[in-house]
């Protein structure tokens, strides 16, 4: 019974030392400037892809939607900002979808505020298809690199943008505005 207080203090001092290690590694300083903000481009935030070159309901393929976007960043001295980025989809599977995979090409672009891209990248999501034909995915995307030229550079100077590859046709569709509207309910 002696020895019973004796392991629980020895387990109370290693649990001590792992979070004073664990608070050590973590920069737990507020950032000395705000976040870039992010989010889709607006034209650029769905994408719904035919069939044919009618574009009718029963001819959709895939569809997709960039459903939420947040942005996590890190102020260190006069280094450029580093972030990460949390991207929320939803996908469908259309009446002239074959399969029940697909992949999704979108990218993550750096901007200064004045629209001037820095770096772009272009990234896939693969998508698998339940029953109903839908399905969603977050994607994170680590070691983002935002420059600045020192540290009196604020991150609301630029902006992180994200959207899906789009072909042409689904360009001019997005920018036309249109979308289709399930009559539902009874």
């Amino acid at each position: 019974m002696r020895l019973f207080p004796v392991f629980l203090a020895l387990i109370a001092l290693s649990a001590s030392s792992t979070a004073t290690n664990l608070a050590s590694r973590l920069d737990t300083r507020q950032n000395v400037g705000v976040c870039p903000p992010a989010g889709a481009l607006y034209n650029a935030a769905r994408i719904v892809s035919f069939d044919a070159e009618t574009e009718l309901y029963t001819e959709i393929t895939y569809s997709g939607e960039i459903t939420g976007v947040r942005l996590f960043c890190r102020y260190t001295d006069d280094d450029p900002i580093s972030a990460e980025i949390e991207i929320d989809f939803a996908f469908g599977r259309g009446p002239k979808g074959k399969s029940r995979q697909h992949d999704y090409t979108y990218w993550v672009a750096v901007t200064r505020r004045s629209g001037k891209v820095l770096d772009k990248v272009q990234l896939t999501v693969p998508v698998q298809f339940d029953a109903d034909n839908r399905a969603t995915a977050t994607e994170l995307i680590e070691d983002i690199e935002i420059p600045r030229a020192d540290e009196t550079i604020s991150g609301a100077n630029f902006e992180v943008v994200v959207g899906f590859e789009l072909t042409e046709a689904e360009r001019r569709f997005n920018e036309e505005g249109r979308r289709f509207r399930l009559q539902t309910g009874t």
